[in-house]
């Protein structure tokens, strides 16, 4: 079971690796062999294609990374100031996503998680940055903080395209992309949502979502709050 499992994951990821890899030759082949018979304006328009192609390319490996040593790593948990490993993360995706809008509403009075900092930070780049790739210019991203019954509650709301009903049961699953009018031109390869999914499990937290088909999607992640007593436990049997 576990060896079927592994041989369809290296057949999805060669394909995956494929369809890039094909365009990026396919163009540099035509810019190389051609260059001074296309005008200027297809030159860049080439070139931006094989940027585009070697980004996802990077998605995809980091992706695949990312995987491997969720399967083989262990997770150092320790006390985290949620809102300020948020609010350090926002900039990044100003700088990136110009035509988007992001907003914070965070809880003041938040207690500390007992997370694993690096993989926190990237299920929330995750998140963050899926939210404002499938949301349409000028839209607002909107991440909140809060507490309830004994638990960090985290949502990233954004107001894209939303999730069927049908795609629902699709969306934690590995290698799995919607189709919409905004898919089609947004790079991704369908492990970033899985590898989110699995993250979050790892740090003892649970991860659900609320769409309306046109209105937008909010994903909500719920985390343990900090527990001292429970983390001396944890580290003396560790």
């Amino acid at each position: 079971m576990m060896n079927n499992m592994q041989d369809e994951f290296i057949a999805t990821v060669s394909h995956e690796l494929r369809t890039p890899l094909t365009s990026i030759r396919g163009f540099s082949q035509t810019l190389l062999n051609s260059w001074d018979k296309i005008d200027d304006e297809n030159k860049k328009k080439f070139i931006k294609i094989i940027e585009d192609q070697s980004n996802r390319l990077i998605h995809l490996v980091e992706n695949v990374l990312s995987v491997s040593k969720m399967h083989a790593g262990s997770e150092v948990l320790k006390k985290i100031d949620v809102n300020e490993a948020i609010s350090k993360l926002i900039p990044l995706f100003t700088e990136q996503y110009k035509t988007r809008h992001f907003e914070l509403e965070l809880e003041k009075h938040l207690p500390p998680a007992r997370l694993d900092e690096d993989k926190f930070q990237q299920v929330m780049t995750n998140l963050i940055d899926n939210a404002a790739k499938y949301s349409v210019n000028g839209k607002t991203v909107l991440v909140s903080t809060g507490i309830s019954e004994n638990m960090i509650l985290i949502k990233v709301k954004d107001e894209g395209v939303g999730i069927k009903k049908e795609d629902r049961d699709k969306i934690f699953k590995k290698f799995s992309r919607l189709e919409n009018h905004l898919t089609s031109t947004t790079q991704g390869n369908g492990l970033g949502l899985y590898i989110t999914k699995q993250l979050v499990e790892r740090m003892h937290g649970d991860i659900d979502f609320e769409s309306e088909e046109g209105k937008g999607t909010v994903f909500i992640v719920r985390f343990p709050v900090y527990n001292q007593e429970e983390a001396l436990r944890c580290s003396h049997m560790s």
